[in-house]
C-alpha cells in the first residue's frame, strides 16, 4: 500500500538455476537423513556390538556397512575363518598387518550382552538400518551426478568454479543461490534476503543488532559453510577470521562476519561475469591501504 514506486516486477530464474536448486536443497534433506539413521544405528550398536565403533572412525563408510551386512552380530564375525576376515579387510584399502592385527581383535573381543531376545531384535534392527543408508547412499550418489551435469552447462560455472574452498558440493549450492545474476539489485540486498546481514533496531538513543532468523534458511546456510570452507584456501579470509575472534566475536558470528564480506565481492563477481582471482583482491587491498594488511604480513 505503500512506497509502490519501490516494488519491481518479479523475475524468475532460468530454468537450470530452478532444477539446480531443488536438486541442491534435496541433496541435502537426504544427506540430513542419512546422518540421522547412522545415528540411530550407532546407539544400536552401543548396546550390543560397541566394537565396531572403536574399529572404525565412520559409521556410514563402506566397510561398516559392508561388516555389518554379512556379520550383523559379534558371534555372527567370529565365526568367520581369518583368511576370510583378512581378505575382507584388504579389499577395503587395508595393509596386509592391518588386516591381521584386526583379526586378532576379533577373535579377542568379548560380547557386550547374553541376552538373546534383545540380541535377536537388535540385530533386525541393524541390518534394517544398514540397508537403508545403502540405498541412501545409492540415491545421494545419483543426485550428485544430477547436479553436477547441471552445474557444468550453467553459464556461470566458471565464476562459481573459481571461489576458493568451494569443492564440487558446494560449488553447486553457491550457483544455486547466486543464479544468474539478477535475482538482487544491490549487495546489500543479497546479505539481508539470504540472513547474513544482521537486523538493526533503532529507537532514541538506543540502538539494538540482532540475528536474522526471517531468510531461507537453506541460503544461510549455504554462505555461513562456505565461509568455512574458503578459510583454507584464501589467506586474506583467514586472517579476517582470526581478526574478528581475536576482537571478541565468537565462531559462527565471525563467519557470518566473513560471509557478508564475501557476498559483495560475489555479487560484483557476477555483476560483471568475471571470475574471482585472489591476487586481484589481494592487489586491491594493498591499494586501499586496508587494515587486514596487518593480519595478512602476520
Amino acid at each position: 500500500m505503500h512506497h509502490r514506486e519501490h516494488l519491481r516486477p518479479l523475475q524468475r530464474e532460468d530454468e537450470p538455476t530452478r532444477r539446480l536448486l531443488l536438486l541442491v536443497e534435496q541433496r541435502r534433506h537426504w544427506v540430513e537423513e542419512k546422518k540421522r539413521h547412522g545415528n540411530r544405528l550407532s546407539a544400536r550398536l552401543k548396546v550390543y556390538f560397541p566394537q565396531v565403533l572403536t574399529w572404525f572412525e565412520d559409521i556410514g563408510a563402506a566397510p561398516v556397512l559392508d561388516l555389518l551386512s554379512r556379520w550383523p552380530s559379534l558371534e555372527q564375525l567370529q565365526r568367520a575363518q581369518r583368511k576370510t576376515l583378512e581378505a575382507f579387510l584388504r579389499r577395503h584399502r587395508r595393509s596386509p598387518a592391518e588386516a591381521s592385527a584386526w583379526t586378532e581383535q576379533v577373535r579377542s573381543a568379548v560380547p557386550a550382552v547374553g541376552d538373546v531376545a534383545l540380541l535377536e531384535s537388535h540385530v533386525l534392527e541393524v541390518s534394517a538400518l544398514v540397508a537403508l543408508l545403502n540405498q541412501m547412499k545409492a540415491s545421494i550418489k545419483k543426485f550428485d551426478d544430477a547436479i553436477q551435469e547441471i552445474s557444468q552447462q550453467h553459464p556461470c560455472w566458471s565464476i562459481a568454479d573459481s571461489l576458493p574452498g568451494a569443492g564440487p558440493v558446494m560449488t553447486a549450492r553457491l550457483l544455486a543461490a547466486m543464479g544468474s545474476g539478477h535475482r538482487y539489485e544491490t549487495a546489500f540486498q543479497m546479505q539481508c534476503a539470504t540472513g547474513i546481514a544482521p537486523v538493526q533496531m533503532a529507537s532514541g538513543r538506543t540502538k539494538i543488532v540482532q540475528f536474522r532468523r526471517a531468510c531461507p534458511k537453506f541460503l544461510r546456510q549455504t554462505f555461513h559453510e562456505w565461509a568455512q570452507h574458503s578459510m583454507k584456501a584464501s589467506r586474506w579470509a583467514r586472517a579476517y577470521y582470526d581478526q574478528l575472534r581475536a576482537g571478541g566475536k565468537n565462531h559462527h558470528a565471525a563467519l557470518r562476519a566473513l560471509a557478508f564480506k564475501w557476498q559483495r565481492i560475489l555479487f560484483r563477481c557476477w555483476k560483471d561475469q568475471v571470475p574471482y582471482d585472489e591476487a586481484r583482491y589481494l592487489a586491491s587491498l594493498e591499494k586501499r591501504n586496508s587494515p587486514l594488511l596487518a593480519s595478512l604480513r602476520a
